[in-house]
């Protein structure tokens, strides 16, 4: 419930500026469906890489959850969703928008990442463990710096929507990888989740695949930033008329 009164504080803010919702991206359907799934397919196969990394480096397949019911995925569903969106609008709704028109794309979005970081402290309850509270803050930080890098470069807010959520629906409703508990898929040693053996796979499945995830992400970002500069710049050449 607190996604679509956040979604009403951003338009009211934006009301008082004369401005409408589509200065976050709510505008031009197709491309902002397109960019939402991209995002969600992107993200959502590399959460399921991780799970089936890590089941393989630990010997524990993944078996269906003969318990799972329908009213369980559905509610699974509505908390992932609430959850992304509570986060999404704002992390990277009308307070980035601002952020950005005062600091500058770069600065903004360092912010956004720091604030994104430091918000999951408290939402992880990981406050007093400093070895864990640089993990949380390094790999939260850094999806957060993606998700912000995503809405400067196309404008909107769906695909940092969208990357969010492939993450989470995937580790969470399939996976039971997350705060929902036995979901699609469970463990078949009978554990909550699964966790490498060993330093080495644990490292590279748990901070190493989400970093070379977020790399992509990255790289393809800059990708479309350019190609929107160079439209950008045609857009703003006179017209030549012939002598």
């Amino acid at each position: 419930m607190i996604g679509p009164i956040l979604l009403t504080v951003s338009w009211l803010l934006l009301r008082l500026e004369g401005r409408r919702l589509d200065a976050l991206g709510f505008d031009e359907p197709r491309q902002r469906t397109t960019e939402f799934a991209l995002g969600f397919a992107a993200f959502g196969l590399a959460a399921a890489a991780q799970q089936m990394g890590l089941s393989l480096a630990a010997g524990d397949q993944f078996v269906l959850n003969a318990g799972v019911d329908t009213p369980t995925m559905l509610n699974g569903l509505r908390f992932t969703v609430n959850s992304v969106l509570f986060e999404e609008l704002l992390f990277r709704g009308y307070f980035l928008y601002r952020a950005v028109q005062w600091l500058g794309p770069s600065r903004a979005v360092w912010l956004d990442a720091a604030a994104f970081g430091v918000y999951h402290w408290f939402s992880y309850g990981v406050i007093g463990n400093p070895i864990v509270m640089l993990y949380v803050f390094l790999l939260t930080g850094m999806f957060g710096y993606l998700w912000a890098r995503a809405f400067v470069a196309t404008g909107s807010i769906a695909a940092p929507i969208g990357l969010h959520l492939g993450w989470n629906a995937v580790a969470y409703l399939v996976f039971s990888a997350g705060p929902l508990g036995a979901a699609l898929l469970i463990p078949a040693s009978g554990a909550q989740r699964i966790e490498a053996n060993g330093p080495l796979s644990s490292v590279a499945l748990s901070i190493g695949l989400p970093l070379a995830a977020t790399a992509l992400g990255l790289w393809y970002l800059r990708r479309v930033e350019r190609l929107r500069a160079g439209l950008k710049t045609d857009a703003e050449q006179p017209v030549r008329t012939p002598a």
